[in-house]
């Protein structure tokens, strides 16, 4: 790996080392189109939202009843409520100066119920509740620390180091003491804090922090937590992490690890780790994730399932899996520069993250069906929800972290546009934005990308700045692109096609130079593995980045999703807006008394043809309550009755 030499400060995460180095929220600004829209959202209405949800059910109260002595009869939510706060922290610091006041005003909240030595949390260690670190299996005690820390780190970068960083490095220097060589040898039940002590590590230069993260790693996977009815692989504590094949038990758990070892590999040089988790990765992507990027499909114990078992209709696909995967990913690329990283950060988030939200940022899917059978109803605005229930977006559950981390996955959004090294830039994302970095000589380059995407395919780079000398730009040509034509225009002219994976232009760019990059977005039938057994005999539409799906409210009066069967052998065309049009047909299904019929057996006659309007599946559910489905039946061959 290369050794990074920062030209941005302004980094959610800041490697030392790595095949690329990321651009900075000062380097990369998104100024329009898909992305600046939902980030607007959740400037001035998502922050806003959860911030007074969270005052309002208590969880920022805690902090002064934790001050005031009379916790342990006034405090309200999960053990975990601290986190959504320091999450909504982190998120505010990285959204920029307007937030600043709200940064100050909830970090005087909760400083004063810091303990001497560093320990800060509300739900333990004091008279009337259990001691400290007596539940690491469901205490998340580390866990809500990691937060914190993160929380520290993002307010140093964005805006100078203020009382929350001093909060958080006093949070870590506890750790580092509590559970450092000689003291508690445990690990939390849900992992995170590997992460934080990274990033603080960076920050501050300070190799405690960095070695402490490696001891939890350590730590991990030789049977330190209690044994639960999930089996101790829901921890991932049944394996050490270098021995997984895969990605199992409780989704975000695993997916936080994995990014935990990473950064720890990309610290030590630990090329042994980082290619263990790269497996695990593969396998995972290969057998374990939905269409959509989704990861997660047991609700039970909010779990990866075996291989293949991915059921569209009890998909959980949690929002946050959704987020700790763009997470790993992203330390995946930078690690390694492979573009297959980025094509699945894009997936996830085009159709797990964008699709959480509602169009006006208060209110969120948990979990992210791939098939809704049943319309769900509103959920009340002035009441918590379930968190699993995924008929309608609620504007709050009794377990909101899905909220706080798309909040802060769109505030740090920016960071995950572009890399660069010492040949040149790379542009990873495609958004309307302005960069303006630094090569590895240190001559500045600037550009502007201006794109509908991913409504339209292409993509226009315009050079602002450039030195006198050849560098390289390369952008990402997404993986859905196989099967199609893609094309690179150059600043003379010259068209060329370009493969799914990167297309690189080595030259002296001049200001003014604009540099084309043609993806045919086209709507496309997808079918599933076999193996997949709950999607055989169906398909899917996808839509460059976008998956699609039918929704009941585009349908005749009195029809329903179920009704729907699509004709593969014609292709989908794009229809008015952001739609789909698939060939098709409706045909309502009649109740029999036996619900089984011979093969050879004629099917009921449809409804006629139609044309199935599709909608981008980040879209389901904003038209109120609906059904919905993304793998459509298919209309079955014309069939000859057997003779008997």
């Amino acid at each position: 790996m290369r050794e990074n030499t920062a030209r941005s400060l302004v980094l959610p995460v800041a490697p030392t080392r790595g095949r690329l180095r990321p651009l900075g929220l000062d380097e990369v600004r998104i100024t329009g189109g898909f992305w600046a829209r939902r980030r607007h959202t959740n400037a001035t209405a998502t922050l806003g939202h959860c911030r007074d949800w969270m005052e309002r059910e208590g969880w920022t109260g805690n902090f002064r009843a934790a001050a005031e002595g009379r916790i342990h009869t006034d405090r309200r939510g999960r053990e975990f409520a601290d986190s959504e706060i320091y999450k909504l922290l982190e998120a505010m610091a990285w959204a920029g100066a307007s937030h600043d006041g709200d940064v100050a005003a909830l970090t005087d909240v909760i400083a004063p119920a810091q303990a001497p030595d560093g320990y800060l949390n509300t739900a333990f260690g004091r008279p009337g509740q259990q001691p400290r670190y007596s539940d690491l299996e469901w205490g998340h005690e580390l866990y809500c620390h990691g937060h914190l820390i993160q929380a520290g780190v993002a307010q140093a970068r964005a805006r100078g180091e203020g009382e929350l960083t001093k909060i958080a490095r006093r949070a870590a220097d506890h750790l580092c003491a509590a559970f450092g060589p000689g003291g508690n040898q445990g690990i939390c039940g849900h992992p995170e804090i590997e992460t934080a002590l990274v990033e603080i590590a960076r920050l501050t230069g300070e190799q405690r922090y960095l070695d402490q993260a490696a001891l939890f790693l350590g730590r991990r996977g030789h049977g330190t937590l209690a044994d639960i009815e999930f089996g101790r692989a829901y921890f991932q504590d049944d394996l050490p992490v270098r021995r997984a094949t895969a990605l199992r038990g409780h989704a975000v758990r695993a997916l936080y690890l994995a990014a935990g070892a990473v950064d720890v590999a990309v610290e030590t040089g630990d090329d042994a780790l980082l290619t263990a988790v790269v497996r695990q990765w593969e396998a995972t992507v290969a057998r374990r994730t939905y269409l959509t990027g989704g990861m997660g499909s047991h609700h039970r114990d909010e779990s990866f399932g075996d291989d293949f078992v991915l059921p569209p209709d009890r998909a959980y696909s949690e929002t946050c899996a959704g987020v700790a995967s763009v997470m790993l990913a992203w330390r995946l690329l930078l690690a390694t520069g492979e573009p297959r990283f980025a094509d699945l950060a894009e997936r996830t988030l085009f159709n797990v993250i964008a699709a959480s939200p509602s169009e006006d940022g208060r209110a969120f899917f948990y979990a992210n069906t791939l098939h809704r059978r049943h319309r769900g109803t509103v959920p009340p605005a002035d009441r918590v929800s379930p968190r699993a229930d995924s008929g309608l977006r609620a504007p709050w559950f009794a377990v909101s972290c899905c909220p706080t981390n798309v909040a802060r996955t769109l505030a740090q959004l920016p960071a995950y546009l572009a890399t660069a090294d010492d040949e040149g830039l790379q542009l990873h994302q495609y958004a309307d934005a302005e960069l303006a970095t630094s090569l590895g000589d240190g001559q500045g380059v600037a550009l502007r990308v201006r794109t509908d995407y991913p409504s339209g395919g292409t993509v226009v780079v315009r050079i602002s700045r450039s030195p006198a000398r050849p560098w390289t730009l390369t952008l990402r040509v997404p993986a859905w692109t196989a099967g199609e034509t893609a094309r690179l225009i150059d600043q003379d002219g010259n068209r060329r096609t370009v493969a799914p994976g990167t297309a690189r232009l080595t030259r002296v760019f001049r200001p003014g130079d604009e540099i084309r990059l043609e993806l045919p977005v086209t709507p496309r039938w997808i079918r599933a593995d076999p193996r997949i057994d709950a999607t055989r005999g169906t398909v899917a539409v996808q839509r460059g980045p976008l998956v699609y799906c039918a929704e009941s409210t585009d349908l005749p009066d009195g029809h329903d999703v179920d009704a729907l069967r699509v004709d593969p052998s014609a292709a989908p065309e794009d229809g008015p807006g952001d739609t789909v049009l698939a060939p098709g047909e409706l045909a309502e299904p009649h109740d029999t008394a036996w619900p089984y019929r011979p093969a050879d057996e004629a099917t009921a006659p449809a409804a006629g043809p139609e044309a199935i309007t599709l909608v981008p599946y980040h879209s389901w559910a904003n038209r109120g309550p609906s059904t919905m489905r993304v793998w459509l039946p298919t209309t079955p061959p014309p069939t000859t009755p057997t003779e008997r």
